[in-house]
């Protein structure tokens, strides 16, 4: 069995190469059962989580099961470990063999979560984005914001990125680690003013109250949020769903984790059929992007198995 650690993982991927193994993932399904989150209870740091995700290819679709997979992503959320300078996001990633269900390799789960995290986002962006999107404001300076910046940027012709996070000096760092890229990034600490003048927000946080104002979207702006797992976590208000064309990454997913959504649904604000497309329906044709040129999108995604699935693959396969 093969140990895959980060750098290989680098070597084997580019992130316009993984959009399109993406694409083609959702596009072509898998067997996805209900996710696993169990909730640990710390005494000295905010409470942390853990998932265990399973995920297969459809053989009896597929027809070829001696060249499918099996997969469980482990993986934990530890919010207190930024206070250490530790990431939040860790786990493994055990990759098995769909005829025989052998273990065929364990990979650094904090670096494939990143590259499909980020790679997931910048697939919808593509569909939900204006084409002709340039300002890009990134809130949330951690480990995943990096990879959001350069996956967005992969699909629209970005120009200007700026960084806010709760913490100033994070972002001034984050920003000056970036430059060289062909687009400028600053660090601002005016949220509401970022928002205000962006073409595409992308959250990564692991806010439990609302960082982003609906009255602040322009139209025509899209709207990505990434950090919100929990039924109790929110990076946007709901003006900004009320506002907002509504897609995500995997529906049952989204309606039983994500607060960004269930929270407004619960309430009676929206209904699941205000939903308008999760990534297989769009990457299928099956349901319409974004409609027009002033319509504000926003796309909500808790992280799939079967982008960790097409991932894990495509890196074993080359390394």
């Amino acid at each position: 069995m093969r140990i895959i650690p980060a750098s290989d993982i680098a070597d084997a991927l580019t992130v316009a190469e993984l959009i399109e193994i993406l694409r083609l993932a959702f596009r072509s399904g898998a067997v996805v059962p209900a996710r696993d989150r169990h909730q640990i209870v710390l005494p000295d740091q905010p409470d942390a989580s853990l998932f265990v995700m399973p995920v297969w290819n459809d053989f009896i679709k597929q027809g070829h099961s001696d060249r499918g997979y099996i997969g469980v992503r482990i993986g934990s959320v530890f919010p207190g470990n930024g206070d250490q300078n530790r990431p939040a996001v860790t786990g493994v990633y055990l990759l098995m063999s769909g005829k025989t269900g052998e273990p065929l390799a364990f990979i650094d789960g904090q670096a494939l979560t990143r590259w499909r995290t980020a790679a997931t986002s910048a697939l919808a962006s593509a569909y939900l984005s204006r084409a002709d999107a340039a300002r890009m404001l990134m809130v949330g300076a951690g480990t995943l914001a990096p990879a959001l910046i350069d996956a967005h940027a992969a699909v629209r012709p970005l120009s200007q990125v700026l960084i806010w996070n709760r913490s100033p000096d994070r972002a001034e760092r984050l920003a000056r680690s970036l430059t060289g890229r062909v687009f400028s990034v600053t660090a601002t600490d005016d949220l509401e003013g970022a928002v205000r003048g962006a073409d595409i927000v992308s959250c990564a946080t692991l806010a439990s109250r609302p960082l982003i104002s609906g009255a602040w979207l322009k139209a025509g702006t899209h709207l990505d949020l990434v950090g919100g797992f929990r039924p109790d976590m929110r990076e946007a208000d709901d003006e900004a769903v009320r506002r907002a064309r509504l897609f995500v990454d995997e529906r049952a997913a989204v309606l039983a984790d994500a607060g960004d959504i269930a929270q407004p649904l619960a309430d009676g604000l929206i209904d699941e059929t205000d939903i308008a497309a999760d990534l297989a329906e769009l990457t299928r044709g099956e349901k319409a992007g974004r409609r027009f040129h002033d319509q504000i999108t926003l796309f909500k995604s808790v992280g799939t198995a079967t982008a960790d699935l097409a991932a894990a693959a495509h890196v074993f396969s080359r390394v």
